[in-house]
C-alpha cells in the first residue's frame, strides 16, 4: 500500500504553520527520507521515496493490509495533522499500524527544521489501469520534470522521455522526439505551485516562459495542439479549486471561433463550452482523423 507524504512544519503546539515546510529543498528531502526509511511495524515494512521539494512517498509493504483510510492531512494551515482513520473495520489494524509511523516520524523529526512532521494522503493499493496504447492506439510519450506526473504516465502505458531541468528543455524534448511518437503528454507543474504559493507575479512569469517556447510546438504541425489544466490554483485562493479550467483545441479542421485571448475569462465564449474533461480525447482524436466515424 502506498501513499502520498508532505513534509510540514508545526510549531511547539502540534498546529501545523506550513504544510509544505518551506518547499525545502530535494536534497534535503532525500536526506530525511534515510532518516525514515526502513522500519518494521507490526511485521509491515515501511519504505519512504522522496519525491521533490516537500513531497515524498511512503510504502507499506505486507500481509493484511487495506487502504480505505482517510488522510491525515487535513489540508489546512492552523490545524493539527489528523489521525489516519479507517473507512471499514477490514482496515482498522492497517490505520493504526500507519498511525504508528506517522508518531515515529514525528520523534525522529522533532529536531529538524522547517520540515519537523509529516501529513499523509491517499492511501491505495495498486491499481490496474488500462494502456493508454490500448485505449487510443496511439503510441504516447511523456514530458514532465516533476515526478509523481512521470510516474502516473508510466502507469498509463506512456513512453518517459529525459526532459532536462527547464520549461526550455521540455520543449527541445518534445523537438528531438517529435518523429518517434504520435501523442505527446507535456506538463508544466511551475504555474500550480507558484498559486499554491499565492505568488501571483511568479505564475505569470511561468506562462510567459511557456509563451516564448509555444514557436517550437508550432513549427513541428502537428495535427492537433490541446492546452489546458487538471484543475485551477488561483494565487488569490493559494489553494486548489473548484473553477473551470481553460481549453484551448487547434487543429487545420476544427472550427475556428471569436475567441482571441486564451485565459479564463475569454474561454467562458469560447465555441467548446463548457465540457467535461473526459470529452477531450475523442475530440483530439476527430480533429487528428483518426476516428472511423465520431457519433453513431
Amino acid at each position: 500500500m502506498a501513499a502520498r507524504g508532505n513534509y510540514c512544519t508545526v510549531d511547539n503546539k502540534g498546529i501545523i504553520t506550513d504544510r509544505r515546510a518551506g518547499r525545502i529543498s530535494t536534497e534535503r528531502n532525500i536526506a530525511l527520507c534515510k532518516k525514515l526509511d526502513g522500519m518494521e511495524i507490526d511485521g509491515i515494512k515501511v519504505f519512504a521515496m522522496p519525491v521533490k521539494e516537500h513531497r515524498f512517498s511512503v510504502i507499506f509493504r505486507g500481509k493484511g493490509l487495506v487502504d480505505k483510510i482517510l488522510d491525515s492531512d487535513p489540508q489546512k494551515e492552523g490545524l493539527n495533522p489528523l489521525d489516519a482513520v479507517a473507512t471499514d473495520k477490514s482496515a482498522e489494524s492497517t490505520a493504526k499500524i500507519v498511525n504508528k509511523f506517522i508518531q515515529k516520524a514525528k520523534e525522529i523529526l522533532k529536531t529538524e527544521h522547517p520540515a519537523n512532521m509529516i501529513l499523509l494522503r491517499g492511501f491505495s493499493k495498486m491499481v490496474n489501469l488500462p494502456k493508454f496504447q490500448d485505449v487510443y492506439k496511439l503510441t504516447p510519450a511523456c514530458i514532465a520534470l516533476y515526478p509523481m506526473y512521470r510516474g502516473l504516465a508510466k502507469l498509463c502505458g506512456m513512453e518517459i522521455l529525459k526532459a532536462g531541468d527547464t520549461i526550455e528543455t521540455e520543449f527541445e524534448t518534445l523537438k528531438q522526439n517529435f518523429s518517434k511518437h504520435d501523442f505527446f503528454y507535456m506538463h508544466i507543474k511551475q504555474t500550480d505551485s507558484s498559486g499554491e504559493d499565492g505568488d501571483f507575479a511568479r505564475k505569470v512569469k511561468v506562462i510567459e516562459r511557456v509563451d516564448k517556447s509555444i514557436p517550437v510546438l508550432t513549427s513541428l504541425s502537428p495535427d492537433v495542439i490541446i492546452i489546458t489544466g487538471d484543475h485551477s490554483t488561483p494565487a488569490v485562493h493559494a489553494a486548489h479549486s473548484w473553477h473551470p479550467v481553460p481549453v484551448l483545441l487547434y487543429s487545420k479542421k476544427c472550427r475556428f471561433d471569436k475567441v482571441e485571448r486564451f485565459s479564463e475569462i475569454d474561454c467562458i465564449s469560447g465555441g467548446l463550452g463548457h465540457i467535461n474533461a473526459r470529452d477531450i480525447m475523442p475530440l483530439a482524436l476527430s480533429n487528428a482523423g483518426k476516428l472511423l466515424k465520431y457519433g453513431a
